[in-house]
Order: C-alpha cells, then sequence, then structure tokens
C-alpha cells in the first residue's frame, strides 16, 4: 500500500513535490474509496488519485519520476557496471538545480508496517541513501548513507542485522545499498526490494500496457476465466477469444568489437490471440489487429488490472483515457473502488478527462492537478487546498479556472 511519493529535481520538477494518498478526515465513500490501513497516524489510505493538468505542466514527469525510482533499485546492482552513469534529468532552467543531485522517497506499508526508503543521486553516484522502518510509532533508521571525502559513509541501525560490511563494501559508488544487499541475500531488506520493483506496476508516457503479462494470464484456466469475465463486463461483444502457440523468426543485429555487424536469426515461441464476437445470430473470430485500438489497449490492461487486485498492488498510468471511451475509463476506476479490490489494491493516473471529476466517483482528497509557475517549474497540489462544496460541480469549477491546472491560450496572430 502506497502512502507518499515524494520528488525533488527530476525535469520540470524544480522544488519538492509531494503526491500523498492519505485519507482526509471526510466521510465521503468511507465504505468504497478508502483502506484501512492499521495505524493510528495514518488511519487510512485512498484507493485511487487522477492528476489533472495542462500538456507540458508536469504531469508525466511525476510519473517518470515514481518510474525512474523503480527503474534505479531494480537495475542498480545488477545492469550497471562500475563508471556507468545514471540517465538523471535534473531541473535545467535553473544554473544551481542544473549540477544538483535529484531525490525520490517513497513510503509504504508491508503488512502494516510503515517504511520510507529514499535516495538522492547525480549522473555519477548516489550521494544518499537511507531507509526508515517504523515497528511502533517511533521510527527505526536500519541505514544511512552519505558522502565524505568522495568516500561512501554508512550508519546501521542495532535493529538492522547480517553482513553489513560485506554489503558496504559490495556496493559501487553507481549503485543502491538497497539492491546490491538484496542480491546478496539480505532477509531484511527482500520484501522492501520487492515492494518497490514489483508492487508498483508504472506504465509511463508513451508506453503501451504491453499484451505478455495478459497473455501470460491466460493460459491459466482460472486467469482466462477473470479475464474473460472482465471483457464481457467491458460490454465489447467478445464471447471468447482463443491462444494460438507459433514459432516465428526474430531478426537482430549482433555488434562487436573489432567486428562488422552481423545479422542473426532467431526463432521463438509467440502467441497469438483470436477474439470470439458475437452478434444477434452470427459468430466470427478476429485477430488482435483486426480489433479497435481500443480494444487492444483494454485486452492489454485487463492482466495488469486483474493482478493488482488481486494482490494488492499499485498501477501507476500516464493518460489512462487514452484510446478509451469515458465510461470505459469510469468502469477502470470503479474497479478499485469495488469489492473486487479486497487486498488495498491503488489505481494512479493522469487525464484529460473532465467528465470523471465527479463527487460521486471521486472524494476531494483524490484529486490532484499540476501547473507551472513563472520559472517553468511544476507545482503539483490536491482539491482539498480549495476546500470545495460537497455538492459543487467540480469540472464546471475547473474548466472555469477555479483550481488553476489549465492551458493559457490566445488568438493565432497572422
Amino acid at each position: 500500500m502506497l502512502i507518499e511519493f515524494r520528488v525533488t529535481n527530476f525535469r520540470s520538477i524544480r522544488g519538492e513535490q509531494i503526491l500523498s494518498m492519505v485519507a482526509a478526515k471526510d466521510a465521503s465513500h468511507a465504505t468504497t474509496n478508502v483502506t484501512p490501513t492499521g495505524l493510528a497516524a495514518i488511519p487510512h489510505t485512498v484507493r485511487s488519485a487522477v492528476v489533472y493538468g495542462a500538456n507540458a505542466a508536469g504531469k508525466s514527469n511525476l510519473i517518470a519520476a515514481l518510474a525512474f525510482m523503480r527503474e534505479v533499485v531494480a537495475t542498480s546492482a545488477t545492469q550497471l557496471v562500475e563508471g556507468q552513469r545514471f540517465n538523471c534529468q535534473p531541473f535545467k532552467l535553473s544554473k544551481q538545480t542544473a549540477k544538483a543531485p535529484s531525490e525520490f522517497e517513497i513510503t509504504f506499508l508491508i503488512d502494516g508496517v510503515r517504511h520510507q526508503y529514499g535516495f538522492k543521486l547525480n549522473s555519477e553516484r548516489v550521494v544518499e541513501e537511507w531507509l526508515l522502518v517504523y515497528k511502533t510509532a517511533k521510527a527505526q533508521q536500519w541505514f544511512r548513507r552519505t558522502v565524505a571525502g568522495g568516500k561512501d559513509v554508512y550508519e546501521f541501525s542495532v535493529h538492522f542485522t547480517g553482513k553489513r560490511k560485506l554489503w558496504e563494501e559490495s556496493t559501487r559508488s553507481n549503485a543502491l545499498f538497497l539492491s546490491t544487499a538484496t542480491q546478496l541475500n539480505s532477509e531484511l531488506l527482500r520484501p522492501v526490494f520487492l515492494w518497490v520493483t514489483q508492487g508498483m506496476n508504472v506504465i509511463g508516457a508513451g508506453m503501451q500496457p504491453v499484451f505478455d503479462f495478459t497473455i501470460a494470464m491466460a493460459k491459466d484456466a482460472s486467469g482466462k476465466g477473470e479475464l474473460l469475465r472482465f471483457l464481457e463486463a467491458a460490454d465489447l461483444s467478445i464471447i471468447d477469444f482463443s491462444l494460438e502457440l507459433k514459432k516465428v523468426q526474430e531478426v537482430g543485429v549482433l555488434i562487436g568489437p573489432g567486428k562488422p555487424p552481423a545479422q542473426t536469426i532467431t526463432e521463438v515461441e509467440r502467441a497469438f490471440v483470436r477474439f470470439v464476437h458475437k452478434s444477434d445470430k452470427e459468430l466470427a473470430s478476429f485477430e488482435m489487429h483486426e480489433e479497435s485500438v481500443g480494444t487492444q489497449r483494454l485486452f492489454a490492461f485487463a492482466g495488469p488490472i486483474l493482478d493488482v487486485l488481486r494482490h494488492g498492488r499499485v498501477l501507476v498510468v500516464d493518460e489512462l483515457d487514452g484510446s478509451l471511451h469515458p465510461l470505459m475509463v469510469r468502469y477502470l476506476v470503479k474497479l478499485f473502488h469495488s469489492e473486487l479490490n479486497k487486498h488495498g489494491a491503488q489505481l494512479i493516473f493522469t487525464t484529460h478527462d473532465t467528465s470523471l471529476l465527479d463527487q460521486s466517483l471521486f472524494r476531494r482528497d483524490q484529486i490532484w492537478f499540476v501547473e507551472k509557475d513563472r520559472s517553468q517549474s511544476t507545482r503539483l497540489y490536491p482539491m482539498t487546498d480549495f476546500s470545495p462544496r460537497k455538492n459543487e460541480a467540480l469540472e464546471r469549477g475547473y474548466l472555469a479556472g477555479r483550481y488553476g491546472a489549465l492551458p493559457f491560450l490566445s488568438d493565432l496572430r497572422t
């Protein structure tokens, strides 16, 4: 369960921006849109959050920041080599921030225990890293990593046990301690590593959800049944689908030092999907490429959505409404607000679809906005900053400029 995400100095984000999933003291949709945490300090979290803003305001950069943090945790210890640079992108419209590190921090629950993990890095190295664990109301700082004189300095808590010296000495300057220690069998850090890398599924700007996940789910009989119920509920006239395994040849290019590029041909097995549609009297089957872009996108989303609902994970999507009807997006959101969500799964997404600004669908603490200030840096803020009335027409208010986060348009001059 995600509680909070913080990011500083990343792309259009200059100062610290905070996306909080902590539910406000609001009785609306209390049985559908929030999940109890069991914590006195944070009684409930919201099950979904939607982010609005003009084009180029920074919505995608917020999602990209989550994806970047997840990627660094997943790959820094295993896929980077000594001296390899991070693809770090600080805020460039300031000489001060252009040379400063980027900072990321995420707070989440594992088995009811709050964890707070974060790091700072520049293109060359990790400059700070920390993990706080709240077994009680008071935090235990399991480790903190800083840099002094060009060398890493570690502080460990008595609560963090294991081969700390080995893990410390094995961590490169361009690798995270969390990732390295997990690869070297730290049982205490493994759940943290797995939550960050597998507890969140992030689909960023320009990324289409791949069919592979849904197809893998469809190979199991119970999984296929879940997918069919999902597609039938979406009213696409699809009553069945089948998988056909075929061997295909993939052509690549092998490039080696001192050698000319060489073509490679690899035979792999691929699954091809055929959908069965029903009209009033007839049945017909369609291959994937014959389906609409919206149907293809919904099928690709089906696996990840059902997976996060089943396991209580977090799905983060940039522009969820792409190629989907507004009622279809509303249906997907409602899945997270329904009794199907038994394990506290969460959905975070950006959109331009103002029809979703509806208090029958969202609580006010689930709605966020982004806009740029005069320095062209992104500011993220919640609807609750405006204290809208419970019966206020949110869509009308947003389009009227009451909450900001709108594009500034002018007449085109000849």
